[in-house]
């Protein structure tokens, strides 16, 4: 197949994407295909510069990049629908993260001018990026998800409800970016300003104690069930990917029912959802049993480091493979054949 890779990007997550497609790009090839890489703010990246281009490492903070932010938008409204190397590719690989290329901008060009892409639709990705909506759509169909409430809330009344310590997060924004753990209500205000300089809405949330999972979504399947030790308090940025600073264990060490359960659950978030593809699905579970439902991450990680790559091998699907697999899904070629691994 004739494959586009789609990366950079100009959300607070473009290091990751790059990285990504550093990754995906080779896969692909390895698998037979012809692949180019296109950057949603720069534009066609020439074979010869991919290797300066992709960053094969992310740094420990997210990069700035107010800059691009134009940029972007200027490529996406008048260049990117013109691209021979997007009107005339078989499909196009999506190795972006948060921004436009995660929220359902990217993927209305695309359906727009009719040219198929991996991942979920338009209302999928929009709404998977919206915690506060994603979680209210949990709770409709019984995937439990911890209490929260949208800011402007006062310190007195986020203790009150939700007791400390608490989280405080942009609403639409990956990577663990803006994100605090509040132990003390005199940190709270400096929290909900760290978060609103990422997203002009900003969630409040219950802290989950626990174990943290994380279970990948294929083609409505689920993959194995892995546990992530970060280093730090939470999986934070740094933690995420910088090698040597979590242990990520896959599959995870779980009765069997537990498994079994975040299985099901992520799944079920993923169809509730209405998510397309493939994602990956994080849980909490916490010391009396019970499995909460974090987020859903319509384009995970495809990163050296990422999760769900180790939860597709988990289950006997190296990487080249699941590239190959989920472009071939997404280019509309029939349902691949399950293999024995992911049935369940």
């Amino acid at each position: 197949m004739r494959i586009t890779v789609l990366t950079g990007g100009a959300s607070s997550e473009r290091d990751v994407a790059l990285a990504s497609a550093r990754q995906v790009v080779p896969a692909l090839r390895s698998m037979g295909h012809a692949v180019v890489v296109v950057d949603t703010v720069t534009g066609f990246v020439p074979e010869s510069r991919e290797a300066e281009h992709l960053l094969g490492k992310v740094g420990t903070e997210p990069p700035t990049v107010s800059e691009l932010v134009s940029r972007e938008r200027q490529f996406l409204l008048t260049a990117l629908g013109a691209l021979p190397e997007i009107r005339e590719t078989d499909v196009v690989c999506l190795a972006l993260h948060g921004g436009r290329g995660e929220d359902g901008t990217v993927q209305t060009i695309l359906e727009t001018i009719g040219v198929p892409y991996t991942g979920s639709g338009p209302l999928g990705s929009a709404v998977a990026m919206d915690k506060d909506i994603s979680k209210r759509l949990f709770r409709d169909s019984g995937v439990p998800t911890a209490d929260w409430l949208m800011a402007p809330a006062t310190a007195a009344e986020a203790g009150k409800r939700l007791g400390w310590p608490l989280v405080v997060k942009p609403s639409k924004q990956g990577s663990t970016v803006g994100l605090t753990v509040v132990k003390r209500r005199e940190d709270f205000d400096g929290a909900v300003w760290f978060a609103g300089e990422y997203d002009d809405e900003v969630m409040i949330e219950r802290f989950v104690p626990g174990r943290e999972l994380t279970v990948g979504v294929l083609d409505d399947l689920p993959l194995a069930v892995g546990e992530i030790i970060p280093r730090h308090e939470i999986f934070d940025y740094e933690c995420k990917y910088t090698p040597g600073m979590s242990e990520e264990i896959f599959p995870a060490d779980l009765p069997a029912p537990v498994t079994a359960e975040c299985q099901r659950l992520g799944v079920l978030a993923h169809q509730t959802l209405k998510l397309g593809g493939y994602s990956r699905v994080d849980f909490r579970l916490t010391p009396e049993g019970s499995l909460f439902c974090l987020e859903v991450n319509t384009l995970p990680g495809m990163t050296a480091t990422s999760l769900l790559p180790q939860s597709a091998r988990a289950v006997g699907i190296e990487f080249a493979p699941l590239c190959d697999r989920i472009c071939r899904s997404a280019r509309g070629r029939g349902a691949p054949e399950q293999p024995e691994s992911l049935r369940v």
